[in-house]
């Protein structure tokens, strides 16, 4: 999950890394300062180029940034909140990140002499190679790296590389990436923009993640549900138009990648665990409960394999949750292999058939997009 630049830059200042003092402003607050960057916090990339980014040289100013920034859309999510930070006198925009690669437990170090938004279209100016996941192996890579680069930012890249590898390791990082990397006219250097990336699975390691997401959980509604209720669920296309109820992340990746393949915008990802349900449809209500709130919903695809979970139990929670959320009214079709097959077949149809069932994946997937028009010209 990727952390808002507040946080982001909280948790590095926290660890003695140069970042521009700033607040975060929500719908309403006073803002204390009179002047300063008004930045969208939105998980993505790109906020300048939407209009998420102004410069506010007096408190008017700073008032009107925040009112015109609040509550647009970037990329299909909702500006709930803005950093307002404060401006820095720089001399030079430069680019540093650390990637992870973790099939091979490599990282990827880049860095520029170029920053900026534009850094897509500095691409011949990008240098980098990929180390082992180890803090010398990349220290290493920094001072070859900027070894290279021009005199003007290269003392203060070297510094930057070898501090922020520090914080990669103690946020347990997928990727740390500074863009602009601040250079002053004196060679000092200060954190300009940052993306900060974070394994979800390292939460439990990491209290100080934890009370971030705890903190400002409506800035993190996936994640601080995982945290809350165990399981994963995020939207992923708010006007998406099929609904999606899986068992593992794999079977939910398959679906969504089978769906975007044929043309089709899956609404969620979810992962909701069928081994934690111990008889209580709770998790399948409330899974239910966020599909019916998409505008667009006109058909569920749910993904099951049973293991040590029987489908019989699996079909009897599906009703009780069907029941539990009557405007839930898309269509439901339902891939299920496994444990006790037949047994939910036969408990389905003796239920009138509410939701139709296919052991096949490719049959389900066709089904489910099928019916998805069907309703589509219905409505």
């Amino acid at each position: 999950m990727m952390l808002l630049e507040h946080d982001a830059k909280t948790l590095l200042a926290e660890l003695g890394l140069p970042v521009p003092p700033g607040q975060l402003v929500r719908t309403g607050d006073t803002v204390a300062a009179t002047s300063g960057a008004i930045k969208a916090q939105v998980p993505v990339g790109g906020r300048g180029k939407a209009g998420g980014v102004r410069v506010a040289r007096d408190a008017a100013a700073a008032r009107a940034g925040l009112d015109a920034i609040l509550g647009m859309t970037i990329k299909g999510h909702k500006v709930m909140a803005c950093r307002v930070e404060d401006l820095v006198d720089y001399r030079y925009e430069a680019y540093l990140s650390f990637a992870l690669d973790a099939g091979p437990a490599m990282v990827r170090v880049m860095m520029s002499p170029q920053g900026g938004v534009d850094i897509e279209e500095a691409h011949d100016d990008l240098i980098g190679e990929s180390v082992a996941l180890d803090p010398a192996a990349m220290r290493d890579a920094v001072e070859r790296l900027s070894a290279t680069l021009p005199e003007t930012v290269r003392a203060a890249m070297r510094e930057a590389g070898e501090a922020l590898i520090a914080a990669f390791f103690e946020y347990e990082a997928i990727l740390l990436e500074i863009n602009p990397l601040f250079v002053r006219a004196d060679g000092s250097w200060i954190i300009g923009d940052t993306k900060l990336s974070i394994d979800e699975n390292a939460l439990e390691r990491r209290p100080r993640l934890v009370r971030v997401i705890e903190e400002n959980a409506d800035l993190y509604p996936e994640a601080a549900l995982k945290l809350a209720l165990g399981f994963d669920f995020v939207r992923l296309d708010p006007q998406g138009d099929i609904g999606l109820i899986t068992t593992g992340a794999g079977l939910s990746m398959q679906l969504i990648d089978e769906l975007v393949a044929r043309g089709r915008s899956p609404f969620n990802f979810c992962d909701i665990r069928t081994g934690q349900f111990k008889g209580d449809p709770a998790r399948l209500i409330q899974v239910m409960e966020w599909i019916a709130e998409g505008p667009n919903i006109r058909s569920v695809l749910i993904n099951f394999f049973a293991g040590h979970t029987h489908l019989g139990e699996i079909a009897r929670l599906l009703l009780q949750a069907m029941a539990a959320v009557p405007q839930l009214k898309a269509p439901i079709t339902a891939r299920f292999i496994g444990n006790g097959l037949e047994e939910a077949c036969a408990i389905i149809a003796a239920a009138g058939n509410p939701i139709a069932i296919e052991t096949d994946l490719e049959r389900a997937i066709d089904l489910a997009i099928e019916r998805t028009r069907a309703e589509a010209v219905h409505a």
